[in-house]
């Protein structure tokens, strides 16, 4: 069927139009009914009733919980991080620490990451989507720190940038996500310190 010259297409109406600021309550629903009784638990109407919208609302944009969060999960990979441009290996580590502490220290998402990473090993799905989220950028923001740092001299060739991520945030990680406990003034200089120290002592793993 053609539209005769002259005649304007007429805009989907109704169910055909998704409402930008429904979905933004929606989205912030999902996150803060994660963090209140996790994914396990976590439901389409608990989510429709945080958001003020009907369980309709929900289904328009998402087929399930799952779908719901995997592409919020993906959506926090577009809005990850920059790699730190210190000039140095100490500055560009305590930028990178600095930045990873503030985003696990959040209230949202200190419930939030660890809940999936638990659903992550039950589901293929979610681990996936994890990696991809948090991981791969985390890893790529590391492969920068360690290239600069090699061009530098401050590192030798072949250091690995996995082995300085894992020294890096992996004492963080613990800290805040896993024992939960405040970290003392100068945590995070002490920290940054340390991991500048094994890296070069080790060579951040050279093979």
């Amino acid at each position: 069927m053609t539209t005769a010259p002259g005649t304007r297409r007429r805009a989907p109406a109704g169910a055909a139009v998704l409402r930008e600021d429904v979905t933004d309550a929606i989205r912030s629903a999902v996150f803060e009914e994660l963090a209140a009784v996790g994914f396990a638990r976590m439901s389409i109407e608990g989510i429709a009733r945080r958001a003020g919208v009907g369980k309709t609302a929900v289904y328009r944009r998402w087929k399930s919980k799952l779908a719901l969060v995997l592409d919020l999960v993906s959506a926090m990979a577009v809005q990850g991080m920059p790699a730190p441009a210190t000039g140095s290996l100490h500055g560009d580590v305590r930028a990178v620490l600095e930045l990873a502490s503030y985003a696990l220290r959040h209230p949202v998402a200190s419930q939030v990451i660890p809940d999936l990473l638990v659903e992550a090993v039950r589901n293929p799905e979610i681990a996936d989507t994890i990696k991809a989220a948090l991981l791969d950028p985390q890893q790529g923001i590391a492969a920068v720190v360690v290239r600069d740092a090699v061009a530098r001299g401050e590192l030798p060739e072949g250091s690995d940038p996995d082995r300085a991520l894992d020294l890096i945030v992996g004492p963080l990680y613990w800290r805040l996500a896993v024992v939960r406990t405040p970290l003392p003034k100068g945590y995070l200089d002490d920290l940054a310190a340390s991991a500048v120290a094994a890296l070069r002592a080790g060579g951040a793993g050279t093979s």
